[in-house]
């Protein structure tokens, strides 16, 4: 009995080192698959971002030394009026890409499924916006925002109303560039959510069809709750996207006229490389990334509360 019960024993001892063996060899073969792409994200996001920290706490013009002056930069950064500014003007760009650029995008894509004729040309003619260059879409905006030749206001003198300096008046800069937003990124938005709803099986708006549920009951009560998580991705994206917008303000307007279009991306750009302000403009980029970590964030915890209640 003693020597089975022994025999057992070593049997067992063996087994279990032999699943140790063989969850180390799974663990450093995940390793190795792992390494590159995690040795990339240490060197390109986690880096830059520490990086960013560091230099919020320096007074440095990005040749010389550094000089160390502690929180100096965030004190000076929320007594700015320029930087408040800048930080409302962003708020503009986030509510205008939530709630106007994904429903937009969300309409444009339900009717691709539309019985229209030739909708694969309506596709292809709304996606070209996000196609062009950045660069090409501002200067071509700006040509048609021109006061006097643009083809905007000439077509306001045809309706009978007088000219409008667009992009050097402050009451109606922010306003035209967030025209040319949302002309540009709806199309981003319309492919994401065409994807979402091609993955809809038909056989749910057959059974809706068949209960006697019309277009817009379809629509609120399969559609909608089932577009829920692309709904989620598409404002995390939009979010963070207008958090970091740059190009097409800097090109359109500088920030200008009088800050009246100035983003903390603007901003953050001027002091580094115009005012040679290394270290205060890293203390605007630091700030940047904790409100879009916040933000995206809170939207994960709303959308983890969502499906644990079990709501669309």
């Amino acid at each position: 009995m003693e020597t089975a019960e022994v025999t057992r024993s070593s049997e067992r001892t063996k087994v279990v080192r032999q699943a140790k063996k063989k969850n180390m060899r799974k663990a450093v073969t995940i390793s190795l698959f792992t390494a590159p792409a995690l040795i990339v994200y240490l060197v390109y996001v986690i880096y830059p971002i520490l990086s960013t920290l560091n230099y919020s706490f320096y007074s440095w013009d990005g040749t010389s030394d550094k000089t160390f002056i502690g929180l100096d930069n965030y004190v000076q950064l929320f007594h700015d009026a320029v930087f408040w500014t800048s930080l409302t003007n962003n708020a503009w760009v986030v509510i205008t890409s939530v709630f106007v650029q994904i429903p937009l995008g969300m309409i444009m894509a339900l009717m691709l499924f539309a019985p229209i004729r030739g909708i694969r040309l309506f596709s292809s003619v709304y996606f070209l916006p996000f196609l062009m260059s950045t660069v090409a879409i501002g200067l071509l905006w700006v040509y048609m925002f021109d006061p006097i030749n643009g083809i905007i206001n000439q077509l306001i003198n045809f309706l009978g109303f007088e000219n409008v300096a667009w992009l050097s008046d402050e009451n109606t800069a922010l306003i035209a560039i967030l025209l040319v937003v949302v002309w540009q990124f709806s199309p981003f938005y319309m492919i994401l959510f065409k994807a979402a709803m091609v993955g809809i099986g038909e056989e749910l708006y057959e059974s809706a069809e068949i209960d006697g549920a019309n277009s817009w009951q379809k629509f609120f009560h399969i559609t909608f709750p089932l577009l829920m998580p692309t709904i989620v991705s598409s404002s995390i994206l939009a979010i963070v996207g207008s958090l970091k917008a740059f190009d097409i303000f800097y090109i359109m307007t500088g920030g200008g006229p009088n800050h009246a279009t100035e983003l903390m991306g603007t901003y953050m750009f001027k002091q580094a490389f115009i005012n040679f302000n290394m270290g205060y403009a890293s203390a605007i980029a630091f700030i940047m990334f904790l409100i879009a970590l916040v933000v995206t964030i809170l939207i994960q915890v709303v959308d983890y509360n969502r499906k644990k209640k079990g709501a669309f």
